[in-house]
């Protein structure tokens, strides 16, 4: 059996019940972002997503091709690394640490001194593409890294790579990492590598590497040691820190993530295939982008039919998403949102799955497909 699940990262469905607590009251990424752009999204309608309660902007299928519902999210966050978490089982009792005010002197000094004594620039909550914006020409000047956080748990490093090589600014983040521990310990460090000049500096997305907090033991574990195979494509794989895989599979954009998912789908694997599409997030909800969000929408949805096609007898699709990131919405960051949740498979056409307690039903599921023995949190949705 083989269970293929893609995460459209940040396609949120409305904003949850505790939004309010995360500044996020009405945010609405998927009715919003088809609200300002006026795209169709048939495919996704047919199996069955403007079925589900809250979604206004799809159309009714009164015979969806497959089971419907959405997914409230427990842990105390709205980032990849807790949602992606809480997909496999882990639920937690604080959230991940943020850094509003920026990183300590002391935990920064230790950092520099740990890369031969560079010094940094910035250190603040701040946009990637106005970090290299605003601080690339001194980084090209000085050598010294510029360091950035968000809303989310995290440290990011950025260096152009006429100055810093990417092997050495992947050494850094693995540096950075082995300090943001304890009270300093933040979800991911993720190395930035940019390029071109002043005026017209890029990021290098393909280049980009996170390094996860590594996670407990989990449903992706379990599925490993009972002998399936787990296969992580795109930045799954870094959001487990590379734990609970038996392949994975790099990808640098939708357009790859989406090819790749479906040639591995005429693989014979036996077991997990899980995805990451991360350019709705990093590209347009971030940038606050809605037509760049719409035309990832449509990419997704035009490509649905070949993930159905693909199907074996026994096979299911999970479509999911881990939070929102309204592309409409004030700010630049993430919002606090109901998950998607779309399934295709045997016995799953015109089901209703109802608003479920926790995003850790869908490890819960994997695990009841799979055979394989899981006693942590969650439903199985079948």
């Amino acid at each position: 059996m083989k269970i293929v699940t893609v995460v459209l990262d940040s396609v949120g469905l409305g904003y949850l019940p505790d939004a309010p607590a995360f500044g996020d009251e009405g945010a609405d990424t998927l009715d919003h972002t088809v609200l300002k752009t006026g795209i169709e999204l048939p495919n996704l309608a047919k199996l069955g997503l403007g079925n589900v309660p809250g979604v206004h902007t799809l159309p009714l299928e009164p015979h969806p091709l497959g089971a419907w519902g959405r997914m409230m999210e427990k842990n105390p966050g709205k980032d990849s690394s807790t949602g992606h978490w809480e997909f496999v089982g882990i639920h937690l009792d604080h959230p991940f640490r943020t850094f509003p005010e920026g990183f300590p002197e002391e935990l920064m000094e230790r950092f520099s001194q740990a890369i031969g004594g560079r010094g940094w620039l910035l250190n603040k909550p701040y946009s990637g593409t106005d970090a290299i914006r605003d601080y690339g020409e001194e980084h090209l000047k000085t050598g010294k890294p510029i360091v950035y956080t968000s809303a989310d748990s995290v440290f990011q490093i950025a260096a152009h790579t006429d100055v810093v090589p990417l092997e050495t600014l992947y050494e850094w983040c693995e540096k950075a990492r082995g300090l943001l521990t304890g009270e300093y310990a933040v979800a991911r460090v993720i190395a930035r590598p940019f390029a071109g000049e002043p005026g017209h500096f890029y990021r290098l997305n393909e280049k980009r590497h996170d390094y996860a907090l590594v996670p407990p033991d989990n449903v992706l574990d379990a599925l490993v040691a009972a002998g399936r195979e787990v296969v992580g494509v795109g930045k799954i794989p870094d959001l487990y820190a590379h734990k609970g895989f038996t392949r994975e599979v790099a990808s640098g954009s939708n357009t790859e993530g989406i090819a790749k998912t479906l040639d591995l789908m005429d693989e014979p694997i036996d077991g997990l295939i899980f995805t990451n599409l991360v350019d709705f997030d990093a590209k347009y909800g971030h940038r606050r982008n809605p037509q760049g969000y719409a035309e990832a929408l449509l990419e997704f949805d035009r490509a649905l039919p070949r993930f159905l096609e693909k199907l074996g007898p026994e096979d299911y699709l999970f479509i999911v998403s881990d939070h929102g990131n309204d592309p409409t919405y004030r700010g630049t960051d993430h919002t606090r949102e109901y998950a998607m949740l779309l399934v295709a498979g045997p016995g799953m056409a015109g089901r209703d799955l109802g608003t479920r307690a926790t995003f850790a039903d869908l490890g819960a599921t994997w695990a009841k497909l799979l055979e394989t023995r899981w006693e942590g949190p969650g439903d199985s949705v079948i």
